[in-house]
């Protein structure tokens, strides 16, 4: 409850409810009147939002007729009762009403007595001219938009309503609508308005409204929330910025544009919006004391126009045609349907398959239990479909046309496959199913984009943050693709763009096509509006879409996706990804989900090499394009390496049964070395199993030899396949006498040791003196003499005189019992020779006597 001064009733009063008592009294029968307390009065107000032409009653829509009954029924009960809307009573309507924009709508609401409305976004769609040179002169009730000026500052809409109930009480109605009108209708639309501040703007005219004598003052606001209240008192977010920004003067708010069912209070503030499409209407008691000024509202009534919880669902209201207000609302809709149901009727082609918008999950309520709704941020086989048409038709007229884009919320119905009856068979589009698709009539109109002119265009798909949809997917025509990542930075998000599979040329030129709402900067495609040599054709979308089936017949779904969604492990070498090791592909968008054909599978290949499949998984995702998913880890092939060490970019191809197919490309590195060099005796060397005299050694690495070291000492070689260490021996190289450690490096740093000796140390040669073994003569000769051999790295053979006898390669050897006659031995001077393995040799020479 809120105390407001009481304000002299002076003679202005805008509007009066029919019922208020006016009465004359001449100035000669004026006499002083005792004063007597004023009693309270309760006026009721009933609301509706975003009535969007639905005129005909379907579940969960009540239609005009039962409407009219619900605020009848309360008129009768409460003769002051206002009727008032929160805008887009018109606009994104079904075909009855549009086929004659939205004319039968706008005379049943006057029937039907509405007292006030707002202005919505819808009621711009043809534009401001229309609305002031159409609508509002038709409309027998005012529309308010007080935060809407003209560029000279003044304001271009009246700003508010009082209306005067039979009690003799003043209401104030204020209106406004959503400051994002830029980016809701066609900015060429509204060129040179101005949608202010909604709080400053309702609370400048509340008080203007009140300073003119109003008691109550109710803010009718084309914006809102949702359902949770948090909405409301965070400043952050459109409907809180409202809400705490307005002054205690407004009394209540009623709100709309997101189609929301609410009612809760902010303080003394009553914050309301009752749903959509006349599926409900609120109730509000406001009373008012007129001795005192205080003004309280009672709980706020939310009707349900059907009853949904039974099968099949039954309305709650059923018009009362007996009543001459809702007889006159009721013959304008029928008058609509007739007129509607001979144009709509007309075939203008055929489909194979339903072409629909996809679909996002949503938490049910009491007052709306649906689980699903509709995904402005899918790909759709309409939205794609829709821009085919499009490119077609400005083909048409300008051959040079080559991409068409489509925005989802121009999208505001399927067309579906299953016929009505009658002549509306199986597979027939109407006229009025094709104009249910695109209701707003926009033109088309062609113009120039840069490559990244185009990039940028599908980087903002991504909205402003402070936009109501976080992401909204065109639809684009055939032959444009393009890849998305959804987790890289803002203006990194798109790649592989390409037009007919090759790529967009960033400083090329392209002609392309959109309709007249996004040509203007629509939705927040502000990079439309910067389109150069611009021409508007004067073809409405739907005459496009009319002159398409004229031309081709029928239409079947593309259950290609136009663009997917690709995420990449990212590779352990920052050059490339090694050939064997593995890759994950986090995919999406890889398929619809209101298609009755699956895509089922992903396949994935590497350089023409099939290296994985996985399932693809179809429940739905909400806000983003993210349904159609599959996680899949791949092994790189070995085949996919090119020559050389060096990173080589290989095609990755994406495809799926139902036509998708992507290629991509990602740099691929030979497989990580791990295989240590090749170190090879070469056949010159002198000596044998791991003792040398002199050593050579040939090295080979696929990878490339870098560097050696032998006992420390490094050498550095030339980074080639092979190299060659020769004539190692002490002294040369780092060498030495005794074990010798090399080690070989290649590029990669693998190792390998090798250990060898180098021996330049002849076999010592003793001359046996045990008994029996050698025995002189006495004058410096032997009659028989034995030899001790030994070598520390073995004894390889011995000669006697040049009769060569081979060993066993043991570090300790004999030479037993050498006498004339026996292994060479002969009379006279004898030599010996005894090598090692190397071939280091040691000789001696002694004297045999003869018998």
């Amino acid at each position: 409850m809120r105390n407001r001064s009481v304000p002299d009733r002076g003679p202005l009063r805008r509007r009066f409810l029919a019922g208020a008592a006016l009465v004359a009294l001449s100035a000669g029968t004026l006499s002083a009147l005792p004063a007597y307390a004023a009693d309270p009065v309760t006026i009721d107000l009933i609301t509706i939002n975003d009535l969007h032409g639905r005129l005909e009653a379907s579940s969960p829509a009540g239609g005009a007729a039962a409407l009219t009954t619900a605020v009848q029924q309360a008129r009768a009960a409460n003769p002051n009762t206002i009727f008032a809307s929160a805008g887009d009573n018109i606009g994104a309507s079904t075909f009855t009403s549009f086929i004659q924009q939205d004319n039968p709508t706008i005379d049943a609401l006057n029937a039907a007595g509405l007292d006030v409305s707002a202005v919505g976004n819808h009621e711009f769609d043809a534009g401001f001219a229309d609305l002031t040179d159409r609508v509002i002169p038709r409309a027998e009730f005012p529309y308010l938009g007080a935060n809407v000026y003209k560029a000279d500052g003044t304001r271009a809409l009246q700003a508010y309503e009082i209306v005067t109930v039979a009690a003799g009480i003043d209401v104030a109605f204020v209106g406004a609508v959503t400051e994002e009108m830029p980016s809701l209708v066609s900015p060429a639309g509204i060129a040179g308005l101005q949608f202010r501040d909604i709080a400053t703007e309702v609370n400048a005219a509340a008080d203007e409204a009140t300073a003119a004598g109003a008691e109550i003052v109710v803010a009718l606001v084309h914006e809102g929330g949702s359902s949770n209240p948090a909405d409301a008192t965070d400043a952050s977010t459109p409907l809180g910025s409202i809400v705490t920004g307005l002054d205690a003067d407004v009394d209540m708010l009623v709100t709309s544009h997101t189609h929301a069912t609410y009612a809760y209070d902010v303080g003394s503030l009553r914050v309301t919006q009752a749903g959509q499409y006349g599926e409900r209407f609120q109730k509000t008691s406001i009373t008012y004391n007129p001795d005192t000024g205080a003004v309280s509202l009672a709980p706020t009534t939310t009707t349900a126009m059907w009853n949904t919880a039974v099968n099949p669902p039954q309305p709650t209201i059923v018009p009362d045609l007996t009543d001459p207000v809702v007889s006159a609302v009721d013959s304008i809709v029928r008058a609509a349907v007739a007129f509607a149901t001979v144009e709509g009727s007309k075939p203008v082609g055929n489909i194979t398959a339903d072409f629909r918008r996809e679909l996002q999950p949503r938490t049910p309520t009491a007052q709306n239990p649906a689980t699903t709704e509709e995904a402005r941020g899918a790909e759709s086989t309409l939205g794609n479909f829709v821009a085919d048409v499009q490119l077609w038709a400005a083909q048409q007229r300008a051959a040079e046309t080559q991409i068409a884009f489509m925005n989802p919320g121009g999208l505001r119905a399927d067309l579906v496959y299953a016929g009505s009856g009658g002549a509306n068979a199986d597979g027939v589009v109407t006229y009025a199913e094709a104009a249910g698709v695109q209701p707003f009539a926009n033109t088309l109109v062609t113009m120039s984009l840069t490559g990244a002119q185009i990039d940028a265009v599908l980087e903002q798909q991504w909205q402003p943050a402070a936009a109501s949809r976080p992401f909204l997917k065109l639809g684009v025509s055939e032959g444009l693709t393009y890849v998305t990542n959804y987790d890289a930075a803002v203006g990194s998000r798109v790649t592989n763009l390409r037009l007919d599979g090759v790529p967009i040329d960033p400083a090329a030129s392209y002609r392309i096509v959109v309709n007249s709402f996004l040509a203007s900067g629509g939705d927040n495609f502000g990079t439309f509006a910067a389109g150069t040599s611009r021409a508007d054709s004067g073809l409405v979308d739907l005459g496009a879409m009319v002159d398409w089936f004229a031309a081709n017949g029928s239409a079947s779904p593309d259950l290609a996706q136009r663009s997917i969604g690709v995420g990449l492990s990212a590779p352990s070498n920052p050059a490339g990804y090694e050939a064997g090791s593995t890759l994950t592909l986090d995919l999406s968008s890889l398929d619809f989900t209101q298609t009755a054909t699956a895509a089922g599978t992903v396949s994935v290949s590497i350089a023409g090499i099939p290296v994985g499949s996985a399932p693809i998984d179809r429940s739905l995702v909400a806000l983003t394009d993210r349904a159609g998913r599959a996680t899949l880890t791949v092994t790189i092939p070995q085949a996919a390496v090119g020559s050389g060490s060096d990173a080589t970019q290989v095609p990755l191809s994406i495809t799926t049964p139902v036509g998708t197919s992507f290629e991509l490309s990602i740099p691929v590195l030979p497989a990580a070395d791990v295989t240590a060099p090749t170190v090879t005796v070469k056949p010159e060397s002198q000596g044998k199993d791991g003792v040398y005299r002199s050593v050579s050694f040939k090295l080979f690495d696929a990878g490339k030899i870098a560097r050696l070291t032998l006992n420390g000492v490094e050498k550095d070689l030339v980074d080639n396949v092979w190299s060659d260490l020769n004539g190692v021996k002490p002294g040369v190289f780092g060498g030495k006498s005794g074990v010798n450690e090399l080690k070989v490096y290649d590029v990669a740093g693998n190792v390998t040791t090798v250990s060898f000796v180098l021996d330049v140390t002849g076999p010592t040669v003793t001359m046996k003196t045990g008994r029996g073994e050698t025995v002189t003569t006495g004058n410096g000769s032997y009659a028989r003499v034995s030899f001790k051999l030994f070598d520390q790295y073995k004894i390889d053979r011995l000669t006697l005189n040049g009769v060569e006898k081979n060993l066993t390669d043991n570090t300790w050897s004999d030479l037993n019992g050498v006498t004339p006659g026996a292994f060479g031995g002969k009379r006279g001077v004898n030599e010996l020779t005894v090598y090692d393995v190397v071939g280091n040799s040691t000789t001696l020479t002694f004297t045999l006597a003869g018998n």
